[in-house]
């Protein structure tokens, strides 16, 4: 009789080649954060890290209680920080909606020039943060609340034209070629068949976008863009901790009232 030889095969979900590759891929990756750590943190100063619960606790003793008594005269800059979000954002508005026309597919009058144009004022007002754009500006007018309100507006084009824009591209064309087929101009066409389409999105993201702008506008004053951040530099430049508290129980505030106002006016639009 003949003997065969019978090889006895293993199933395995994955080879050794790719364990072995899945390995060095883990070996390397625990390798590039272990040199971005070291860089991240070349130039810290540990005695301070270690030393900073001792601080936090020490603050905030003195920050505590607040100064109630300073809220008379915080009320004229908090205002001037409403009104830079607000107009801010109107001026913003204003500004995107002809953009957002322009770098839309379907409603720009020009595909190869005035697009991409277009798309690049909106690309670089979202590059450049509103905090750069009220650096820029305190330079160029001097600090106040006019260089708040124009970085406010700056920053603002990029969000809410690339929303709009977006929102432009994908009405629904039967309702423009109804209009077109009346005979009607490029502009009543527009005027009847995309923005009524777009309208509600518009509003929505206008509401949103001032919500946000409540927010940064609170911090442009430490670079001199006006409002209650002047207030919150002054008081954290001369350490008076309970009046920082009472400036961050203000903004805290302000935010919150915002935001409920923002998502009242989202759903009554929805």
């Amino acid at each position: 009789m003949s003997s065969q030889n019978t090889t006895t095969r293993y199933w395995r979900k994955r080879s050794s080649q790719y364990e072995i590759g899945a390995f060095m891929a883990w070996v390397l990756i625990l390798a590039f954060v272990s040199w971005t750590f070291q860089v991240m943190t070349q130039d810290t100063i540990w005695a301070f890290v270690t030393d900073a619960p001792t601080q936090f606790m020490d603050i905030g003793s003195r920050m505590m209680p607040p100064a109630w008594n300073s809220l008379s005269s915080l009320w004229r800059p908090l205002w001037e920080t409403i009104n830079i979000a607000t107009l801010g954002t109107l001026l913003g508005l204003v500004l995107a909606v002809p953009i957002a026309f322009l770098a839309a597919s379907n409603t720009t009058p020009s595909v190869a020039v005035v697009r991409p144009m277009a798309l690049f004022l909106i690309v670089a007002s979202r590059s450049i943060n509103s905090l750069i754009w009220a650096l820029l500006l305190v330079a160029i007018l001097g600090p106040g609340v006019l260089a708040g309100i124009l970085a406010i507006a700056l920053r603002s084009i990029g969000f809410i034209g690339k929303l709009l824009y977006e929102a432009i591209e994908e009405i629904d064309a039967d309702q423009v070629e109804a209009i077109e087929a009346t005979g009607a101009s490029r502009a009543q066409t527009m005027a009847w068949g995309v923005v009524p389409q777009v309208a509600p999105t518009l509003a929505g993201i206008s509401v949103f976008r001032w919500d946000i702008n409540i927010r940064e506008s609170t911090v442009l004053g430490l670079v001199g863009a006006g409002g209650i951040g002047v207030k919150l530099e002054a008081a954290l430049g001369t350490l008076a901790w309970p009046k920082v508290t009472m400036l961050l129980i203000l903004v805290l505030v302000t935010v919150v009232f915002s935001e409920w106002i923002s998502a009242r006016v989202r759903k009554a639009l929805i």
